[in-house]
């Protein structure tokens, strides 16, 4: 079997109302040698197609940029900014998310999980988001549903 054949997703509509998109997927979806370029860019019209509200936060965006700026270049930057961006609904991050996210961070005490991250399963948890588009094993262990549900990956 062919690797893309492995990796293919159905286009089935996803029936949920909100999923949160996270820095893994969006980086996946615009870099072609990313090793799940082909999963997410599968995916998304799946999760346009089930009418879901992609959501992310002011956070996802500065670390999307940043990681695509640096390590793509700007011409990545252009084509998030042009075609992902306007398709996503972005939760600002203000005093009060920070202060909850950041507690959440200080309360886990572990290392490895981002304040950008924290703030994300803040947001989905107050916001009632149980799936997430991303690739990022941390949400799964956090209990919401990886969208597709692959094995996570890290960046």
């Amino acid at each position: 079997m062919s690797r893309n054949a492995t990796t293919r997703i159905s286009p089935m509509p996803i029936p949920v109302n909100e999923v949160f998109v996270d820095t893994s997927a969006l980086y996946a979806l615009l870099v072609e040698t990313d090793d799940k370029h082909h999963v997410a860019r599968g995916a998304l019209p799946a999760l346009r197609g089930g009418g879901a509200n992609l959501v992310t936060s002011s956070f996802v965006v500065l670390e999307s940029v940043t990681l695509l700026q640096s390590r793509i270049g700007v011409a990545a930057v252009r084509a998030f900014y042009d075609d992902v961006l306007p398709l996503l609904v972005v939760v600002w991050v203000g005093e009060g998310l920070l202060h909850r996210a950041m507690a959440s961070l200080l309360a886990a005490s572990h290392r490895g999980v981002s304040l950008t991250d924290w703030s994300s399963f803040t947001i989905m948890r107050e916001r009632g988001i149980g799936h997430v588009f991303a690739f990022d094993g941390d949400f799964a262990r956090q209990g919401f549903e990886l969208v597709p549900a692959s094995a996570p990956s890290t960046m």
